[in-house]
C-alpha cells in the first residue's frame, strides 16, 4: 500500500523557527510534500504513514546555497590554485566554459546537483551564463532530473564581452521562452531568477534595463557586486540606493570591500548579501562581509561559489563564515590588550545563514528554511552515532562545527525521499559518472595544464 508520508521518530529536532524552537526528542509527521505536525510522542496509522527511527540523529532544515556556478563539478579540482584573475581567465573571457557542448552541460549540472544533495544541500542558486538556448536547455534538464530545488539564476553568456563595464549586451529575449517553457509556476521545484553583471561589470544602463526584466519576471536577480578593486572604488550600492532600485528581490554577492553606509542600506532595503568565505579568502575577493553586514542590522546567506576550487557542501562554509568573523573581532580584541571574552558569532547564527537567510535571500522563506506545519518538507538527517559526532552535548553546535557530508543520512525535498540510509534514492552513479568522465576527457582534448594553473587551450 502507497504511504501518504512519513513519520520520522524520536530526533533532535532543530526547527529553526522562533516560535517552535528546538526539541531534544520529537516526532516530525510528512504528509505529503509538507510537514504536517511536530511534537513528542506522535500516533499516526501505520499503514498510512512510513516510520522512520531518528533516535541518535539530528533533524533539520535543508541547507541552502545562494551562490554556485554548478555546471564548474565537470572540472572540479582544476583551480585549488587559481586567483580571481585566473579563474575567470580560465573558465571565461572564451575560455574553458566556451567550450561546452550542451550535452556536457546537462551531465555537469546533474553532477553537481547530486553532489549537492548527498552533502544535505537541499536547495541552490545556480549562477548560470549558457552559451546558447541548448545549453540552457541542457543546464536545466541536468537540475530537473536530480530532484532538487533550485533557482536557475540565467545570464549572459560568458564571452570576452562579459565583464566589460561598457557593455551594453543585454540578456537575449530567451529569457521570456525560459520562463514560459520551463517556469510558469512559482510553485514548483525550479523557479527563476536572473544572473546580472551589475555595475561593477556592465554599463550602468544595462543593469537597469536587467534589474526591470527580472521584476517583470517576477525573478530574484542577483548580481556580484562590491569586491577586490572594483568594490573598493566603485560604490555601486550607493548608486542603485539613489536611483531608488534597491529591493528585497535583489541577492548582492561577496560585498566585501562596502561601506558601512552600503551595507546599512541593502539591510534597510531588505536586499539579501551572499557570502562564500572559503572562495572569498583563496581567490582574492576580500575579506568575508560576513560581521560587516550583521553589524548593520542583515543577516548573510551562505554559498559555495566556484567548486573548481572547493567541495559544494556547506558544512565547511558555515564553519569558515563563523571562525574568519570571529577571527577579525578576536584580533581587534588583541590588538587593544584584553583577551576575548564571548565570542561575537554564534554557531546558531552560522545555521541560520545556511537555512532561514539562505531561503530568505531566494524568496522561498514561504516555503523553506524552517520546519514548522505547512512548510514543504525539505529537511536532513543527521547521524549522531559516527565517531566524529558523538556525544553531542549542543545539537547546534554539532551540526555547525563537527558534522560532514558523510554523516547526512537522509535528505528530503519536498517531502520526496532523496537519499536514504546514505545513499542516493533511484540515481544510476555508474551513468552519471560515465557521462561525466566521457566529458571531461572532451575537454581534455581542449586544454592542456601550464605549472602556474593556467590553461593552454589546444
Amino acid at each position: 500500500m502507497r504511504t501518504k508520508g512519513y513519520l520520522l521518530k524520536n530526533g533532535t529536532v532543530l526547527t529553526m523557527d522562533s516560535v517552535l524552537g528546538s526539541y531534544r526528542q520529537a516526532d516530525v509527521l510528512i504528509d505529503g510534500s509538507r510537514i504536517e505536525q511536530i511534537g513528542p510522542n506522535l500516533h499516526v496509522s501505520e499503514h498510512d504513514y512510513e516510520t522512520i527511527d531518528a533516535t541518535e540523529m539530528i533533524i533539520l532544515p535543508g541547507l541552502v546555497d545562494t551562490h554556485r556556478h554548478v555546471w564548474e563539478s565537470l572540472v572540479r579540482t582544476a583551480g585549488t590554485n587559481w586567483s580571481l584573475p585566473v579563474y575567470l581567465q580560465n573558465l571565461y573571457y572564451g575560455g574553458l566554459g566556451s567550450r561546452l557542448r550542451p550535452e556536457d552541460s546537462y551531465i555537469a549540472n546533474l553532477l553537481g546537483a547530486l553532489e549537492a544533495l548527498n552533502s544535505g544541500v537541499t536547495t541552490l542558486l545556480d549562477w548560470s551564463m549558457p552559451y546558447s538556448p541548448e545549453h540552457t536547455d541542457e543546464l536545466i534538464r541536468g537540475l530537473q532530473e536530480s530532484g532538487m530545488r533550485a533557482v536557475f539564476a540565467l545570464g549572459v553568456n560568458g564571452e570576452t564581452e562579459y565583464w566589460n563595464r561598457e557593455s551594453r549586451l543585454v540578456l537575449s529575449d530567451d529569457v521570456y521562452r525560459v520562463k514560459k517553457q520551463y517556469f510558469a509556476s512559482n510553485d514548483q521545484l525550479l523557479t527563476l531568477g536572473l544572473a546580472i553583471r551589475g555595475p561593477e561589470f556592465s554599463h550602468w544602463d544595462t543593469t537597469v534595463k536587467e534589474i526591470g526584466i527580472a521584476r517583470e519576471l517576477d525573478a530574484v536577480c542577483s548580481m556580484h557586486i562590491g569586491f577586490g578593486n572594483w568594490g573598493a572604488t566603485d560604490h555601486s550600492v550607493t548608486r542603485l540606493y539613489e536611483a531608488g532600485l534597491l529591493g528585497s528581490d535583489l541577492n548582492m554577492v561577496h560585498g566585501n570591500k562596502m561601506s558601512a553606509d552600503e551595507y546599512r542600506m541593502l539591510a534597510d532595503a531588505g536586499a539579501s548579501l551572499s557570502v562564500t568565505p572559503e572562495v572569498e579568502m583563496m581567490m582574492g575577493h576580500g575579506y568575508p562581509a560576513t560581521g560587516f553586514f550583521m553589524e548593520q542590522g542583515g543577516m548573510p546567506a551562505l554559498g559555495v561559489d566556484v567548486v573548481t576550487s572547493t567541495a559544494g557542501e556547506m558544512f565547511t562554509q558555515m564553519k569558515f563564515a563563523l571562525q574568519a568573523e570571529r577571527a577579525r573581532v578576536n584580533e581587534e580584541i588583541i590588538a587593544s590588550g584584553n583577551m576575548p571574552g564571548e565570542l561575537n558569532v554564534q554557531a546558531a547564527q552560522a545555521l541560520e545563514m545556511a537555512t532561514t537567510a539562505g531561503a530568505r535571500a531566494l524568496k522561498l522563506d514561504h516555503r523553506i528554511g524552517q520546519l514548522k506545519p505547512g512548510h514543504e518538507a525539505d529537511l536532513i538527517m543527521i547521524r549522531t552515532s559516527d565517531l566524529n559526532v558523538l556525544p553531542v552535548i549542543d545539537p547546534i553546535g554539532a551540526v555547525v562545527q563537527f558534522a560532514q557530508p558523510s554523516n547526512v543520512e537522509n535528505v528530503f525535498v519536498a517531502g520526496r525521499a532523496v537519499k536514504r540510509n546514505g545513499q542516493l534514492v533511484g540515481v544510476d552513479l555508474e551513468r552519471v559518472r560515465k557521462l561525466a568522465l566521457q566529458s571531461r576527457e572532451y575537454l581534455a582534448e581542449q586544454y592542456t595544464f601550464t605549472d602556474a594553473g593556467r590553461v593552454v587551450y589546444s
